[in-house]
């Protein structure tokens, strides 16, 4: 069996795969899919298919601009491929954001709802319309085998350096801009990431990774399609990269020189550690191998340079996207399996596109030839209409399909035994709130809470009287039923509504009809509201009437219910006394300052979780906000 034909039967295992868990993805959310959390919200998707992917698909650009900007007709040769694998590379990144979207829905958001002080809609912009003049700049070489569009053909040559020079401007954005999302995130990610300049290696970093990308792409795909091997071209651009890779490195070591963070090299750590090795796989080994003859001009020793470069860059991107957090934010992340296996099959999926077009289409200008009946327009759109799967199954099915159908079911079997997790949110029980007089609020005990003086708003509220007022429902033989009794989740709504109990109280089967007067269609859309019987347990009123409480309703989460009636009540009354500041998060939330021999991540931590708070308070217009900027060893704010 042919190398090419083994490599297709592996990536179409690997789509078949992923296409299960797409399934589950798309019906489920993200929490069934993924190990995401509220502390770590990006992981590998975003890591890996967004950033990785941007940066992986710089060839494209690289290329052209080498190629129609510098003029180097001698590697026009390479134009074509690069071109194509740019094209697929951004239709991946453009996939690989779907699955991570919590509503993927509205990707498309960014072209109507404009935020022009984000980075991020730069990018999204800037990635929407260099896709766009990929597929222009691709567009002439499936045109070649029909003389229908040759007008068309022949305009988007003609203005083929528009089309070069819009690519360069809007690959150099948002490769940069990449970059730029990051400097909003100075205490989350590690010194050693974090730049002032980082927007300027991301864009460096992209060049070189993108002329080892194209040595990559030629190389693997010379040694499937077993083509000539075009060393000496390769070899050109190796040289070029060695440059690239030294100006990034000089970058990189002076940014830590000026910054003074070159000590956090020799601190030990485990991201120390990280750095260097990344240093060593993304620069300093390709340096290395491609600076000497010997080495430079074998593709044993380019495809070598190239994949630790890759690698290391990739490396790189996962880092600065989320690996380096973990510090700061104490959490604990490692991807799902469902998570690599969307990664690898988008990665696949892009594979076995570029092999259908290396095919199909004179990708690598290859003298032209007769076409045989098999190379026919008519052919090449009949074979694209079977969706590459291989033949009906009248006619027999091939192994291509087999090994998708195959992989496919082994995923939704896997899925099958994987553990279920509530839409993307774990069940967090809340703990009774703790103290006497002052009550310490802290239902998941993270060490956030809220100091309630229960006595003083007791008093305020109307003594005895004003207890309904927050407990507004009470158990059987219980006086006043603490919150945690029915809201016991955090974050998730939970039934309270026991069948079985009233069943059994109201004498078995017989008195389904009490609550369901319309006994012929018992359900709950036919059930009676809870006031009709329970009018001393529901205490909550509304302008004197009892508050109707079906039970087709759940007691909101925890969060949701502290949230809903502290806030409501406080807003009202910063209204009557026209104290605004009443209503905000800080009323209850209160700042904490920390201590001065306190370390520096303390202290970011602390600053971190009091930024919200002092968003909400500088609204008011009532706090300074010097009083909670923190001073590190430096001196710095």
């Amino acid at each position: 069996m042919s190398r090419i034909r083994l490599a297709k039967i592996f990536l179409w295992s690997i789509v078949g795969l992923a296409a299960a868990v797409a399934v589950k993805r798309f019906l489920t959310g993200l929490g069934a899919t993924t190990h995401l959390n509220d502390s770590i919200p990006w992981g590998l998707w975003v890591g890996f298919d967004v950033m990785g992917g941007v940066a992986l698909a710089a060839g494209g650009f690289v290329i052209t601009a080498t190629v129609y900007v510098l003029n180097r007709e001698d590697l026009h040769h390479l134009t074509r491929p690069a071109v194509l694998t740019a094209f697929l590379g951004y239709i991946a990144v453009a996939v690989g954001l779907l699955f991570d979207l919590g509503l993927p829905w509205h990707i498309w958001h960014p072209m109507v709802y404009w935020q022009h002080h984000s980075a991020l809609f730069e990018v999204a912009w800037c990635v929407m319309l260099y896709l766009t003049v990929l597929a222009l700049e691709f567009l002439p070489v499936p045109l070649e085998s029909t003389s229908r569009f040759a007008k068309v053909r022949r305009f988007l040559v003609k203005y083929r350096m528009l089309l070069v020079a819009a690519g360069i401007m809007l690959s150099t954005l948002h490769q940069s801009s990449l970059g730029t999302l990051f400097l909003v995130m100075p205490f989350r990610v590690h010194e050693l990431w974090y730049s002032p300049i980082i927007p300027i290696l991301f864009f460096v970093s992209s060049v070189a990774l993108g002329l080892m990308m194209i040595c990559f792409e030629s190389l693997v795909t010379g040694y499937l399609y077993r083509r000539k091997s075009e060393t000496q071209l390769l070899a050109t651009l190796s040289k070029a990269t060695v440059w690239v890779l030294s100006v990034y490195l000089l970058l990189r070591f002076g940014d830590l020189l000026v910054r003074g963070e070159i000590g956090a090299l020799f601190e030990g750590s485990w991201e120390s550690g990280l750095f260097i090795v990344e240093i060593l796989i993304s620069a300093a080994i390709p340096i290395a191998i491609l600076s000497h003859p010997m080495t430079r001009n074998k593709t044993g020793g380019i495809f070598l340079a190239c994949t630790f470069g890759v690698s290391g860059f990739v490396l790189n991107r996962l880092s600065v996207g989320g690996i380096t957090m973990l510090r700061v934010t104490e959490a604990s992340y490692f991807p799902a399996w469902t998570e690599f296996a969307v990664s690898a099959g988008v990665v696949s999926g892009a594979a076995l596109a570029f092999f259908f077009a290396v095919e199909h289409f004179n990708v690598w200008e290859t003298p032209a030839r007769e076409p045989t009946p098999e190379q026919t327009p008519a052919a090449a759109w009949a074979r694209a209409q079977r969706l590459w799967l291989g033949s009906t199954f009248t006619a027999g099915m091939k192994v291509h399909s087999l090994a998708f159908v195959l992989a496919c079911s082994l995923g939704f079997g896997l899925l099958a035994f994987g553990e279920e997790r509530k839409m993307g949110v774990d069940a967090t029980p809340v703990a009774k709130a703790r103290g006497g007089r002052i009550l310490r609020i802290d239902g998941n005990r993270d060490g956030f809470h809220v100091s309630f003086d229960h006595e003083t708003h007791k008093a305020k509220l109307g003594a005895q009287e004003s207890c309904k007022v927050c407990h507004h429902l009470k158990k059987p033989y219980d006086e006043y039923t603490v919150c945690s009794e029915c809201h016991a989740d955090m974050y998730l709504p939970v039934g309270i509504f026991d069948h079985d109990f009233h069943q059994v109280k109201l004498g078995g089967n017989r008195s389904c009809a009490e609550c369901h007067p319309k006994w012929r269609n018992r359900s709950k859309e036919t059930v009676s509201e809870c006031n009709e019987c329970h009018v001393r347990e529901l205490q909550l009123t509304v302008e004197g009437a009892p508050i109707q409480a079906n039970l087709r309703a759940k007691a909101t989460s925890y969060t949701d219910a502290m949230h809903g009636l502290c806030v409501t009540c406080h807003t009202e009354i910063a209204e009557r006394i026209h104290r605004p500041e009443h209503g905000k998060c800080g009323a209850c939330h209160q700042v904490e300052k920390p201590s001065e021999e306190a370390p520096s991540w303390e202290k970011q931590q602390l600053f971190l979780s009091n930024r919200s708070v002092i968003t909400t308070k500088l609204l008011s217009d009532k706090v300074d906000l010097n009083r909670y900027l923190v001073e590190d060893e430096d001196g710095a704010k």
